[in-house]
């Protein structure tokens, strides 16, 4: 535990002493942060309902403040690691996707002007930061030393891949229509007419993949925990 305290210390003061302006990211990341913490309690509000039980109720007014909760109970408790796995890698593996989902917000807009880069490229760039996912699951499943988490990473590796040539094939068409890579010009070239509606089996095989894509990234902690 002292180790690993001692080690996210040493990334903190690595990070404060680059010359970057953080003030321009703290607007985006945050509230990134804060809504997939209310997200979740939603979701575990949902689930109670179907379930025909309370949910989280207990921690503030109707249970609000229990994303918080969470958030602390998360920073605080004890990290388990596998004595026979590669420490070095198998704590750089969830830095590593949490900060490539992090990076991939810099090139979306929120508004005209309200970007953090407003690239050319910023679609392709976006597909290109998710990818690399891909590597943080690899790393999760070999440095546990486990064979049946390696062989987990290896499936949510490969079905990352296949729906991520899919997602690739399924906005060609986009791009093609609005003549560009640039995700406020795709955004601008819609003032008329949406994109779903021209091309809305695609929008349906689209919502399919990325439902598909993201449930895997729930599945590499339980790669890492496998013993």
């Amino acid at each position: 535990m002292i180790i690993l305290l001692i080690f996210k210390l040493i990334i903190f003061f690595f990070l404060i002493n680059l010359d970057l302006d953080y003030l321009k990211f703290l607007p985006i990341i945050l509230p990134v942060i804060l809504s997939i913490a209310f997200l979740t309690l939603y979701e575990r509000k949902v689930l109670g309902a179907i379930q025909r039980r309370r949910g989280p109720n207990v921690v503030g007014l109707f249970g609000f403040f229990q994303a918080f909760a969470d958030g602390v109970k998360l920073i605080l408790k004890e990290t388990i690691i596998p004595s026979s796995s590669n420490f070095i890698i198998f704590i750089l593996s969830p830095i590593l996707i949490f900060t490539l989902s992090l990076f991939a917000w810099s090139v979306i807009p929120f508004d005209k002007g309200i970007v953090i880069s407003d690239v050319d490229l910023g679609l392709l760039i976006l597909l290109a930061i998710s990818s690399l996912s891909v590597y943080g699951v690899i790393m999760s499943g070999w440095s546990s030393n486990s064979k049946y988490a390696l062989l987990g990473a290896l499936r949510s590796s490969a079905q990352m891949i296949s729906y991520e040539v899919s997602i690739g094939l399924l906005i060609m068409p986009v791009i093609a229509l609005s003549g560009t890579t640039n995700l406020t010009g795709i955004v601008l070239s819609q003032n008329k007419m949406f994109n779903c509606w021209p091309f809305f089996p695609s929008l349906i095989l689209f919502f399919i993949c990325i439902l598909a894509k993201q449930i895997d990234y729930l599945l590499i902690y339980l790669n890492q925990n496998q013993n």
